[in-house]
């Protein structure tokens, strides 16, 4: 077990760096005690949406064939597929391989979407085939003209509900949610939207690396910590939002369901901040994180709410199953605060940004904040190579559709039951007595051990067990004994004696496992308490 001056260096390490040297303790436990090793520590989930990659895999053989009819070299070298006609020679070929995996999916797939959304079959289809060989740059280099109409229709349902926002978003598509958040980022310090020094809100707890990078020289921006506190069931306080009143606060970043309290923002308090930033901070800046609202009924991000002042930002990898495809999209409404706030910069600084974007345009005040986040995240000189690859934006669309083309929502369901279901197995072997919340994804649940021990070891040990021991303390103590790997909820900005536990990744015994190891560990120190208060006083 590490000794209290180790666990003190760790305190300035990332969770997810602590992670690496509590996987190591856990493996030998699950060696040397013939135990199950359990990394619950991160949130990459154990399932994948089968169709979608069914139909990617059969659209990568035809777009073969394609490339193979321009131009088929016996060494082996192709052509690049070709618009006119494609749309009869894939029904011609679909139906030949009909019986083929992914073939139904592909066929209504096409028709659905040229249906809705009224593509023009051959574009559509070349837009697919051409793009799933990967033969060109992305263009646009934004995101592809088809794959952005899906995506955003998709987002209308996943992130926006109802009432849907009025008017539509420009899209990046971009290499998952973490790419995302260093393009916003950039871009808003080289516009100036955000300068050193200057401060911002954090709905906290919330996901580590919106902690750090704060802090880091690129930025050195200041914090002031919005709470949402496990009393007011994860969700921000009167008081707390009252906070976002200061103007010097210029930008508010929360991240929705919480990571790791897996708590949505309930209709009372987005209900709150609108109120707040129609009334009283207009020009306040949002960014969203929504990767998880898709585990939440009816979820509403602030993005359909507050659309012209939200920054939102999804990814695909939790829902789908889908972390090494990277694939993440950035969302800002075509009227939007960002735009606004660029035309009105001093002219000093003006002049500035039209020396940073004057590669681009000859009018380069008109770049929209977008398309400055896209040049940004090729730092402008490469921007003629900037985009998501193509064959990753097709795998985009086909999930997209995929999940439109679910009238019952029959996958959404079952994602669903998934981490429910082992979160309630959890629940029950910890003993806890817990209502249902509407606003639970169950995607991660936050132990909070001081809590729970108050009613299981009694307030006195708990006592004891805050002035004697180390909360990281916690975290080794399950990974040594246990074979546990549980991230400390310190790290999130969420309590000290806290844990944060994926409820995604792990068979579903696994969490009866781990609720009987937090058990144990409980045990032991209500032992070490009680001896402690029979030994003999010198």
């Amino acid at each position: 077990m590490a000794d209290l001056p180790t666990l003190k260096k760790f305190e300035a390490l990332s969770p997810f760096e602590i992670k690496d040297e509590l996987i190591k303790l856990a493996k030998e436990a699950s060696r040397t005690t013939q135990s199950a090793f359990l990394n619950a520590g991160r949130g990459n989930p154990n399932w994948i949406a089968t169709t979608p990659r069914e139909g990617f895999f059969l659209l990568g053989q035809f777009a073969i064939t394609e490339s193979k009819r321009v131009m088929n070299h016996p060494a082996g070298v192709g052509g690049m597929p070709q618009k006119d006609g494609i749309a009869q020679r894939f029904d011609d070929w679909l139906a030949k391989h009909e019986d083929a995996p992914g073939a139904a999916f592909l066929g209504s797939m096409v028709d659905f979407a040229t249906d809705k959304f009224d593509f023009d079959r051959d574009a559509f289809l070349h837009e697919l085939v051409d793009s799933i060989i990967g033969d060109n740059y992305p263009v646009p280099d934004r995101m592809l003209v088809h794959n952005e109409r899906i995506v955003h229709e998709y987002l209308m349902w996943a992130m926006c509900g109802n009432p849907r926002p009025p008017g539509k978003f420009d899209l990046y598509a971009v290499e998952g949610g973490t790419a995302a958040m260093c393009y916003i980022f950039k871009t808003l310090k080289a516009n100036r939207l955000l300068l050193p020094g200057d401060t911002i809100a954090l709905g906290t707890p919330i996901f580590t690396p919106y902690l750090e990078m704060t802090h880091l020289e690129d930025y050195d921006l200041k914090t002031v910590h919005i709470k949402a506190p496990q009393e007011n069931r994860f969700q921000f306080t009167d008081e707390e939002i009252k906070k976002l009143e200061d103007p010097k606060i210029k930008a508010f970043f929360i991240v929705n369901p919480g990571n790791p309290t897996g708590m949505a923002l309930s209709k009372e308090t987005i209900g709150k901040l609108t109120n707040l930033v129609k009334t009283k901070r207009p020009d306040l800046m949002l960014l969203t994180d929504d990767v998880y609202g898709t585990f939440v009924d009816d979820f509403r991000s602030l993005l359909g709410e507050l659309p012209h002042n939200t920054i939102g930002v999804y990814s695909y990898s939790k829902y789908f199953g889908c972390t090494g495809w990277r694939l993440g999209v950035i969302a800002v409404h075509e009227d939007n605060i960002f735009d606004k706030a660029l035309g009105n910069l001093p002219d000093a600084v003006l002049k500035t940004l039209d020396k940073r974007y004057g590669a681009l345009t000859l009018e380069p005040r008109k770049v929209k904040f977008i398309d400055r986040i896209v040049a940004d995240s090729r730092d402008v000189a490469l921007n003629h190579t900037a985009g998501l690859s193509l064959p990753q934006q097709v795998m985009m669309s086909l999930f997209s559709l995929f999940e439109m083309m679910d009238v019952e929502k029959a996958y959404q369901k079952a994602c669903k039951e998934i981490v429910n279901h082992r979160a309630w197995l959890m629940i029950e072997t910890l003993g806890l007595k817990v209502n249902p919340n509407e606003n639970f994804d169950a995607y991660y649940g936050l132990i909070d051990f001081e809590f729970w021990a108050r009613k299981n070891i009694g307030e006195d040990a708990v006592e004891y067990l805050k002035k004697n021991v180390h909360p990281l303390d916690l975290a080794f103590r399950l990974a040594e004994s246990h074979g546990v790997v549980l991230l400390n909820g310190g790290g999130f900005s969420a309590p000290d004696w806290s844990l944060r536990v994926s409820l995604a990744n792990l068979p579903d015994e696994a969490y009866e496992d781990i609720g009987r190891g937090v058990r144990s560990v409980a045990r032991g120190y209500r032992d070490a308490f009680e001896a402690s208060t029979h030994s003999p006083k010198g």
